[in-house]
């Protein structure tokens, strides 16, 4: 269950000039923020623990340090992983996403300065329009956030329902053995079909989808303070070196660094 939360120390007065909102959390291992939108551009920053972040045909795993813009009317979920310490920034739709260099969901990578700016809002609550220093620190967030570096921590998602059982059952259980004629005869498609499906609606083939899923899974086990080893097994990979060397080829650093 969630346990903190930040309470708002504003006016109904600023109402019409706030220019960014902020909301701090912490939640522990396994709570699930169900379905739902804003009306307001959002960003999810997790100072601690991880994240998995669903919406429409995509999924993102949001380990620490990182942070996920999630446009305005977007449905998305969220399922944290450890303890996990949320700062939110909300931005009014009005300000154009372009504005940010940001049009959809995807995962940034969070500098110090844009961390720094993003706990400062969290600490004034929100950013008022007429205030000169408010704004001059709006300036800096959009600028940082529309420079910071994007990272490859996102799944797509297939759209044929017979390929998304089939995509949803391995979310469930990444270390799964089970083949793809295995998954092909429980789900009622044939596994031909399922490779063109997959192929067709995420751009990786089956086996390639399926690593990424256990790839992206290994993050989660690392946030919560597990070892590469274990990561490793979880990942269903026998040796830890080989790994590494997949870790570091999907995601540019090794599990220890990252």
């Amino acid at each position: 269950m969630s346990l903190s939360r930040q309470k708002a120390r504003l006016t109904i007065e600023q109402e019409p000039f706030l220019v960014v909102r902020s909301w701090a959390s912490g939640c522990s291992s396994g709570y699930v923020i169900d379905p739902h939108k804003h009306a307001w551009h959002q960003l999810v920053y997790a100072c601690t623990g991880a994240m998995t972040v669903y919406g429409d045909r995509w999924s993102w795993m949001i380990p620490p340090g990182k942070a996920v813009f999630v446009p305005a009317e977007c449905m998305h979920s969220i399922r944290m992983w450890g303890n996990v310490a949320v700062r939110s920034l909300y931005f009014p739709a009005s300000l154009e996403a372009a504005m940010l260099n940001l049009r959809e969901c995807r995962v940034l990578s969070v500098t110090p300065l844009l961390r720094e700016l993003i706990l400062r809002v969290v600490e004034w609550a929100a950013l008022d329009s007429r205030n000169p220093s408010h704004k001059s620190l709006l300036d800096m967030l959009l600028i940082e956030m529309s420079i910071a570096p994007v990272v490859p921590l996102m799944l797509p998602l297939p759209t044929d329902s017979r390929a998304m059982a089939v995509a949803l059952h391995v979310l469930a259980c990444p270390s799964g053995t089970e083949t793809l004629y295995d998954l092909s005869r429980r789900y009622g498609a044939g596994r031909r079909t399922l490779e063109r499906l997959f192929s067709l609606q995420t751009g990786l083939s089956f086996g390639l989808w399926r690593q990424k899923v256990r790839l992206l899974d290994s993050i989660r086990v690392l946030a919560e303070e597990k070892s590469v080893t274990e990561a490793a097994l979880s990942a269903g990979y026998a040796s830890v070196s080989a790994f590494i060397a997949a870790f570091k080829h999907t995601f540019g650093c090794t599990p220890k660094r990252f």
